[in-house]
């Protein structure tokens, strides 16, 4: 297989995403090339991950001093005392602004050790190694990292971009039906929120990508959900108005997940799932988008049998404890919640168009769960 490749550059980054199978045999050479001054390596490592790709990424590595440190991928590690307790040890090894930091797996640990390459000395190198769908098409791209606040999630956290991604699609094999949803979540979003034509595309291919595992489709469809997402970020890299369209659902999702305590029954992917029926219903009452679009919608999650129902997970009453999490969004400025909903498939409301106090919306909450 090719491998494709992906610059990203603007004024403030220059980096590739590389995507395919057996894409990590370029680990070795790429961090030569962009680190040349690199000696030790932090690699921080997903559980999950299977033995043989921990195996294949250390002996790309072999030439650094590494110090390796392995992490049970849950919310409960984006804490800010966790990230402490990880930049002491870096420190304690006496990693150095020239040395590197290597995140391998899923988003969490992508968000978690990117804050940390963020933090530890004002700043060192990056490397994303992106093990799950979600992360390969949504949280390795765009430079934000972070971990959690008690009052929500990603409350703590800053913009570091990385000095390379590199997504290796065999991982994807070892992940289950439910986690590859999960990252589908995100590439519908794209569709969603920027290219009608790439939601006609998912629509033929959806069960290539999450039952066939077809690599040469789902590398395309990583690279265009990807070229979308950059299409945002860069235009916008410190989320000041245009880049919040990609919170498309995000406000509900985030809402849902700190309601739900970030437990297993509703993992991210599910909750942006729920949160984009959920906008998307609102824009159709509101009448900012058709019945038609509403319908397209609505069978596309049907036909893939994607969560859409908010009450199959939470009982009426706790509906309002939803809402109260999604006031502290970190996009509101006042106390209103700031909501990017539907045009039309391929285009949003503009940020900061529409804003719903919190007692209208607990109301419109309930007529659309």
């Amino acid at each position: 297989m090719k491998i494709s490749k992906i610059r990203v550059k603007n004024k403030n980054t220059d980096y590739s995403i590389f995507i395919g199978n057996k894409s990590l045999n370029l680990l070795k050479k790429q961090v030569k090339k962009l680190c040349p001054k690199t000696k030790k390596v932090g690699l921080i490592f997903d559980r999950k991950i299977p033995g043989k790709y921990k195996k294949k990424i250390k002996k790309q590595l072999s030439n650094y001093k590494l110090h390796i440190y392995e992490y049970q991928p849950n919310e409960n590690l984006k804490s800010f005392s966790k990230a402490n307790n990880l930049v002491e040890k870096l420190l304690k090894n006496n990693l150095s602004r020239n040395d590197t930091i290597v995140a391998a797996g899923g988003g969490i640990i992508g968000d978690f050790a990117g804050f940390v390459a963020s933090i530890l000395k004002r700043g060192v190198n990056f490397i994303n190694l992106p093990s799950t769908l979600l992360a390969q098409v949504d949280s390795s791209v765009g430079g934000k990292t972070g971990v959690n606040s008690k009052k929500g999630k990603n409350l703590i956290g800053s913009f570091h971009q990385p000095r390379l991604v590199i997504s290796e699609l065999g991982l994807l094999k070892s992940l289950s039906k439910r986690n590859m949803v999960c990252g589908f979540a995100e590439i519908l979003k794209h569709s969603l929120i920027h290219d009608k034509v790439f939601f006609k595309s998912l629509t033929k291919n959806s069960k290539k990508i999450l039952e066939k595992l077809d690599f040469e489709i789902i590398k395309k469809t990583i690279s265009r959900s990807c070229k979308i997402k950059l299409f945002f970020v860069n235009q916008d890299e410190k989320e000041k108005n245009k880049r919040m369209v990609l919170n498309f659902g995000h406000t509900f999702a985030h809402g849902i997940e700190a309601a739900n305590n970030y437990s297993r029954k509703i993992n991210h992917g599910e909750a942006v799932l729920l949160g984009m029926i959920l906008a998307t219903r609102l824009s159709f009452k509101k009448k900012v988008c058709s019945q038609d679009t509403l319908d397209k919608i609505e069978n596309f999650y049907k036909t893939n049998n994607l969560p859409k129902n908010l009450k199959n997970y939470f009982s009426s009453n706790h509906l309002n404890k939803i809402v109260n999490f999604m006031q502290i969004d970190k996009k509101n400025y006042d106390n209103k919640i700031n909501l990017i909903l539907l045009k039309k498939i391929g285009k949003t409301t503009i940020p900061g168009k529409f804003r719903l106090s919190l007692k209208d919306m607990k109301a419109e909450l309930r007529k659309i769960s």
